[in-house]
Order: C-alpha cells, then structure tokens, then sequence
C-alpha cells in the first residue's frame, strides 16, 4: 500500500494544479497583480481625463478608486485578491449613469487594456465578468 500513496499525493498535487489552472491564465494574462494595478491605475487616469464623464470621479480620490479597481479585477480574473469594496450598485447610486456613459467607460477600459499589451482573448474574458455589472450601474433609460 505504501507504493500507492506517492502516486496519490501526486494526483492530488496535479489535480488541484489543475484546477487553479482554470482560474488563473486570466490573471497571468493580465500581468498579475502588479499588471492589473497599472491597468487600474491607466483606467482611472483614463476615464478622468475624459471630458464626458471626468467631472463624475471628482470627488474621489484617485489612488483609492485604482486600489479598488485594482482588488475586483484581481479578484475577478482568478487571483489572490479580495475586493471588499461597496457593491456596484451603492458605489454607482445617484450617478445617474445611463448607457452611452457605461458603454464609453468599457471602450476606456478597453483602450486601457490595448495600450498594456493585453491579448485580445484576456480582454474579453475580464470584459465578459465585468459585463453582468451593468444592471447594477446603469440607472437612467
């Protein structure tokens, strides 16, 4: 019996190789934690400077939105991280965000994202986890 019980830990040791395997080409994709934060950090610098929705990030302070940014898309695409921010909704509450706004804060990102060197494939997985957000966002017709 003791013959199989290196076989065993073997397996185990593969099998939830494998299964971190599944979660993490996303985030190793991304650049990893150190990656994701200079995307966070070109997004929110981004998504200030731009004339139709800059005035909207005023009143917060751009190293905490990076930070938090940061933590969900970590979080989201596999890796060590906690985002333990407010929900979507109670962050985005009272914003009036309709559409055209969320949809140009996505071409942001993904701009964002192209300019890091992000493959095309990586982009539309963090874009296809981020995607159900917009019943949450979204709040004029």
């Amino acid at each position: 019996m003791t013959f199989f019980k290196p076989w065993i830990a073997a397996a185990v040791l593969v099998l939830a190789g494998a299964a971190h395997a599944q979660t993490a080409p996303l985030y190793q994709s991304l650049g990893e934690k150190a990656g994701i934060a200079a995307l966070a950090s070109d997004f929110v610098d981004r998504m200030k400077a731009n004339p139709r929705i800059g005035k909207m990030f005023d009143n917060i302070k751009p190293a905490y939105l990076k930070e938090q940014i940061s933590d969900q898309f970590c979080e989201l695409s596999g890796g060590p991280c906690k985002y333990d921010g407010e929900t979507m909704k109670n962050s985005h509450a009272g914003l009036g965000i309709d559409k055209a706004q969320f949809n140009l804060v996505v071409e942001i990102l993904q701009n964002a994202m192209d300019a890091r060197g992000i493959p095309f494939t990586a982009q539309n997985q963090l874009l296809a986890k981020l995607a159900p957000m917009h019943r949450e966002i979204i709040t004029v017709e």
